[in-house]
């Protein structure tokens, strides 16, 4: 969703203390715990690859495509082997981003047919990829029928769909970013109520037949295949910044999670709320993943500035304030999102530290999320459309290269295709490969608790990860300059990212912006 982030308030702490006390229910038991972990890789469908020639990337594309994602063969080196993706909003919309949906049954014509969906799933299941969608329930469009009967006529069965304005409303109130939240009715008299935005009405979730439609639709997608949902605004569906919202939030999130887990015990919900960690972390007694927007910024401004800002203290203080919640919680990681400017841009086109970042992410614990294009360096700052420009396949035009918006950053001919860096070992897209290939290769890393090292130097970020037996020591130098450290004699130097590295006896030397794995004897 497009918004901007609320900056955190006293209200905040306050709100959090105060559903600290919620009544929490026990969090639903898994039924395999590893079902739901693995890599993730975001799709903005329109982006990234077009089977039929018409400009617009779709389903089938993505299903034409899925040996890049991943092709099945573990010991393949030519995919990403991410273990899911997450498919921005499929459902038909007025809008490009499609954020505001008309109907939530069906696909959006640009991107194909329920039958694409179907084909897409299966084929990716087959292949050990799972399949997310997004699911947009906080609203609907203005062109939606329900909305469209509801604000036409007071009588419609669809008007308690939606939030109306009374004679006791205050029609100038502003919502939390400042914005202006009710707003004229298109088709007739009165006032709806709408957060983000005159098209987007708000769906009214203290109706219970609203609750039940959304549970509908939420198993109608379980049964079309989908493993599970990104949560689109999930702060949202009731006044997230009040305490009476907030535990409205959690009570219909608790109730939408006991639908779909009966449906489909091993449905994965990962839900965005975008706010301070003490807002997110009651919403762990709902759901399985919450994006970590604070840990997110932590380690781009880290790399950023060739300084550590505290990446492992953000993990392990998130970390303990979410188990209190959950302790079966998975962090949802990333570096940036479609909501955001691209971290490429953000680290102002430097490849070594894109290298980094994306070592960083790979080596923590809970579930990494790459934006698409991430992976090949792509860069682009807001406006949103330039920040889903299409997904570069080749340095100029090829089979399947999507076409529906005319790319100002990432036009071609400049490196940042997979054309240009497949076959370049020493790439970003093969630093992905190679760091997603290394997270597998040690369940450490996978699964493992985190603990800091002390180095010495802010230089270096560098923690154990350790699960059952094993333990493996991770350092990444974040600065431009080699880094030498003191580590144990008998450790085991078993991966590097950059040549140069040296360990002999106790003594460890890091490139500048290298990845070094040590494993514990």
């Amino acid at each position: 969703m497009d918004r901007k982030k609320w900056s955190a308030t006293a209200a905040s702490f306050m709100l959090a203390a105060c559903l600290s006390s919620v009544v929490q229910a026990d969090p639903k038991p898994k039924v395999s715990e590893d079902s739901l972990d693995g890599v993730f890789y975001e799709i903005y469908v329109n982006s990234f690859y077009d089977s039929n020639e018409d400009g617009h990337g779709d389903l089938n594309g993505i299903t034409e495509k899925l040996d890049y994602l991943n092709d099945g063969n573990p010991n393949n080196k030519k995919d990403l082997q991410v273990d899911g993706m997450w498919l921005m909003p499929i459902n038909p919309s007025p809008s490009y981003h499609k954020y505001d949906v008309t109907d939530y049954y069906s696909i959006d014509p640009d991107y194909g047919t329920l039958e694409d969906f179907q084909k897409l799933t299966e084929e990716a299941n087959e292949q050990d990829t799972k399949v997310i969608m997004d699911l947009v329930i906080n609203h609907t469009s203005t062109e939606h029928p329900w909305f469209e009967s509801a604000s036409a006529d007071p009588d419609s069965k669809y008007r308690d769909y939606y939030v109306w304005a009374d004679e006791d409303t205050d029609l100038d109130e502003k919502g939390p970013w400042g914005q202006q939240v009710w707003h004229k009715n298109p088709n007739g008299e009165g006032y709806y109520y709408g957060t983000f935005w005159h098209g987007m009405p708000d769906l009214n979730f203290d109706s219970p037949e609203v609750k039940e439609e959304i549970k509908d639709i939420g198993r109608f997608w379980l049964d079309q295949g989908a493993d599970g949902f990104r949560l689109d605004a999930a702060l949202h569906i009731f006044e997230g910044e009040t305490e009476e919202g907030a535990e409205k939030n959690i009570e219909w999130w608790n109730e939408f999670r006991d639908a779909m887990k009966e449906a489909d015990p091993n449905a994965y919900l990962v839900g965005e709320v975008w706010d301070e960690p003490e807002v997110v972390a009651p919403y762990y007694q709902s759901l399985d993943s919450l994006f970590n927007f604070d840990l997110a910024d932590t380690i781009v401004n880290s790399v950023k500035n060739g300084e550590d800002q505290g990446v492992v203290q953000a993990v392990n203080s998130t970390d303990e304030l979410y188990k209190e919640y959950n302790p079966n919680k998975i962090d949802a990681t990333f570096l940036t999102n479609h909501d955001q400017n691209r971290v490429m841009s953000e680290l102002s086109g430097d490849v070594d530290q894109a290298k980094t970042a994306a070592s960083i992410l790979l080596t923590l614990p809970g579930n990494p999320f790459i934006y698409y294009g991430e992976e090949i360096g792509m860069t682009g700052e807001k406006p949103d459309e330039l920040i889903r420009e299409p997904f570069r396949w080749y340095e100029g035009d090829g089979e399947g290269q999507t076409s529906w918006e005319e790319p100002v950053y990432n036009t071609g001919n400049d490196g940042r295709s997979v054309e240009a860096q497949d076959k370049d070992k020493d790439s970003l897209l093969n630093h992905y490969r190679e760091l997603i290939r290394e997270r597998k290769n040690y369940v450490a890393l996978e699964k493992g608790d985190l603990q800091p090292l002390e180095t010495d130097t802010s230089q270096v970020i560098a923690y154990t990860r350790t699960y059952q037996d094993e333990t493996v020591k991770v350092y990444h130098n974040i600065s431009n300059d080699p880094a030498e450290l003191s580590v144990d004699k008998k450790d085991k130097l078993v991966f590097t990212s950059e040549k140069g590295t040296k360990k002999v006896q106790s003594f460890l030397k890091v490139p500048a912006h290298a990845t070094v794995l040590v494993k514990s004897k």
